[in-house]
């Protein structure tokens, strides 16, 4: 496997520290009532609206000066108003024979985020961040190391789905293609975020002009477990895949692993998960971050197969993930014999197993990394 790191775009390394501080109102920011506002403001009728949402998300430009139907005189105060630049590229990394590209965006106030696109033989997947940074504080995660810087607006959030959507079409990434799938396992807590995201992924899976139009169920919202809000994103509605980023079954090294089970236990966590597959009929992913001599026991996998056949039946899956290490860790993966006997043994209680695909291990691909060494 042979990685290519290319610097599409460069900003300098040294600059100001940046205020931080809440982005710019952005046309996906606001619903339908406040764009047609927003364009009577600037004395323009509101079936503009409709015409700008075409724009963005049937042409996926966020550019005034491509939108033609627009008339030239209203460009400047358009984009001044809905179109503010939000994310800024610093540098695209392509690895995997060219088929895995992370980007590393800086945002209005120097921020950093993170998305990586990944492409594949049956689809086009997006992962995405809903936070710069993260305050879950888990120990092996890169994000979790740097802490949370702030939350991303709705906006900054499908802008790098749109992106990256445009960046397919136009063959900027191999062959020209349609992004299919949408992840939110980027950098933060999504439901830590949670108007902002839930907001987000409704664009994202509704049909043109009133959203990106990619299907629902090939979006996945992935949590440590923040149950009350798995709960609450149940019924929301969206049909959306639910990941719990459980790490192990028990709650003794779950409270050092994912710091937030001192709030919500695994019974928890699993309880408003069996809510979430009940009220949607779905069933929801167990990420499952295997690490060398910390949770790949061999009983830990007889538990985890336990608890998860009583809590959710037929309605799980076991995403085993092979820890991609961060520099100067003590964390590392666990040895491939291990990694198969976990699997087999959470298969013989009854639940799905497999192996996730990794991608982009020689570009700093686990989450926070690459922001780690630019900031």
């Amino acid at each position: 496997m042979t990685c290519d790191n290319v610097i599409m775009s460069s900003l300098p390394l040294v600059f100001d520290a940046p205020k931080r501080g809440r982005p710019p109102t952005h046309f996906a920011d606001l619903d339908a009532e406040g764009r047609v506002s927003a364009l009577a403001d600037l004395g323009l009728p509101k079936f503009r609206a409709n015409q700008l949402a075409r724009q963005y998300f049937g042409r996926l430009t966020g550019d005034v000066d491509e939108m033609t139907d627009l008339p030239s005189s209203a460009r400047d105060a358009v984009g001044a108003k809905l179109f503010p630049s939000l994310l800024t590229p610093v540098r695209h990394i392509a690895c995997d024979d060219g088929d895995t590209r992370k980007t590393l965006w800086r945002l209005h106030d120097g921020t950093l985020l993170e998305s990586v696109l990944m492409r594949y033989s049956d689809r086009n997947t997006l992962c995405i961040s809903s936070q710069a940074g993260c305050g879950m504080a888990c120990p092996f995660c890169a994000t979790g190391q740097g802490g949370l810087d702030r939350n991303l607006s709705a906006a900054e959030i499908i802008d790098q789905v749109r992106a990256a959507a445009r960046a397919l079409r136009d063959g900027e990434f191999g062959e020209p293609g349609r992004l299919s799938n949408v992840v939110f396992m980027g950098m933060g807590e999504p439901l830590a975020n949670y108007q902002r995201v839930v907001s987000a992924v409704r664009q994202i899976i509704s049909p043109v002009p009133d959203g990106l139009g990619i299907s629902a169920r090939s979006v996945t919202v992935s949590t440590v477990g923040l149950a009350p809000s798995i709960r609450r994103l149940a019924d929301e509605g969206l049909s959306v895949t639910l990941a719990v980023s459980l790490h192990t079954p028990d709650d003794e090294l779950r409270d050092t692993l994912v710091p937030v089970n001192n709030r919500w236990s695994v019974a928890e966590v699993l309880e408003a998960a069996r809510y979430y597959a009940d009220t949607t009929g779905r069933r929801v992913s167990i990420e499952y971050a295997l690490i060398r001599d910390v949770n790949d026991q061999p009983w830990r996998a007889d538990l985890l197969g336990q608890k998860l056949h009583r809590a959710l039946g037929s309605l799980v899956h076991v995403n085993l993930i092979p820890l991609n290490p961060t520099p100067g860790s003590e964390w590392d993966a666990s040895p491939k014999p291990v990694e198969r006997e976990f699997v087999r043994r959470v298969r013989e209680q009854g639940v799905s197993c497999t192996v996730r695909d990794t991608r982009g291990q020689e570009i700093a691909a686990a989450c926070g990394q690459l922001a780690a060494e630019e900031g």
